[in-house]
């Protein structure tokens, strides 16, 4: 079997860009994984070889692209795939999985989609730098939580720049104004019962168009950021106090325990009682 290495991030209480796990691995001849899909973005960057990635396209057609040393492939959040590394010259690659809160319209600046998951630096020092970066996070698994998130920040300035060296200073626009408005609303106000309404008022937009740039820029509709934000919320009362169930219900926003518990077993498949005595 291959060499390898894998890692899961510590925490995940990180809004704008979160990281969940990452790792290295030199390939066994034809290592193959999936059909799969993801939850979150996964990138796999090849430092050798060259493999075969099958991934469905925006309609659900399944493409093939070759990929070799010095490019790398992006996987989105539910897209179906399969990679396959190469019987005589198989990969040897870095990977890691993220998301957040700016992902999605960042990869639209730079151009990477279902329709367009191949990696191609158009500038070698920045690949090296971003590269550095993969590798760090490998290496130094064992640091805390703010200093791997400060690396993998540098790490998607580094791949976004090595694409499209604008993305860091474009799209300051009037829709960054309103999705500010609306995550600090969310913020100061999660706690309370507040509704996708009461968030559009106070960005002083309709519904339906608030809802509409909420979702092209985050990828979430405002509901499942909302609900998102709560149940993280939710695990940090849970893990760092001693506040029952229901009191811990109230706290973010859910004035029926058994409709808080009913969600929370929805995004993370256990009650909260039983995830308080996990963790």
């Amino acid at each position: 079997m291959g060499d390898s290495k894998f890692s899961i991030f510590p925490n995940e209480n990180f809004v704008d860009l979160s990281l969940y796990q990452f790792g290295y691995e030199q390939t066994d001849p034809s290592h193959s994984y999936g059909p799969a899909a993801r939850n979150h973005y996964l990138f796999h960057y090849i430092l050798s070889g060259t493999g075969i990635l099958f991934a469905d396209d925006s309609k659900g057609n399944t493409k093939e692209y070759r990929i070799k040393s010095n490019q790398g492939f992006m996987i989105f959040p539910n897209q179906i795939n399969t990679y396959i590394s190469d019987k005589n010259l198989p990969w040897e690659y870095v990977w890691i999985e993220f998301d957040g809160l700016r992902v999605k319209e960042a990869l639209d600046i730079a151009g990477l989609s279902c329709d367009n998951p191949v990696y191609h630096a158009k500038f070698k020092e920045l690949r090296e730098i971003m590269v550095q970066e993969m590798l760090y996070l490998t290496e130094h698994e064992e640091f805390s939580p703010f200093h791997l998130i400060g690396h993998l920040y540098l790490f998607f300035d580094a791949m976004l720049q090595s694409i499209t060296p604008e993305t860091n200073t474009s799209r300051k626009r009037l829709q960054d104004y309103y999705i500010h408005e609306a995550l600090t609303y969310i913020e100061q106000n999660f706690q309370n019962d507040i509704t996708v309404e009461d968030i559009a008022k106070v960005c002083g937009l309709n519904r339906s168009y608030f809802g509409k740039i909420f979702k092209d820029s985050t990828g979430k509709t405002p509901q499942q950021f909302l609900l998102t934000y709560r149940m993280i919320k939710a695990t940090e009362l849970l893990k760092l106090t001693k506040l029952s169930i229901g009191d811990i219900s109230n706290a973010v926003g859910y004035t029926n325990q058994l409709h808080f518990s009913r969600a929370f077993k929805n995004v993370y498949g256990i009650p909260p009682r039983k995830w308080r005595n996990e963790n």
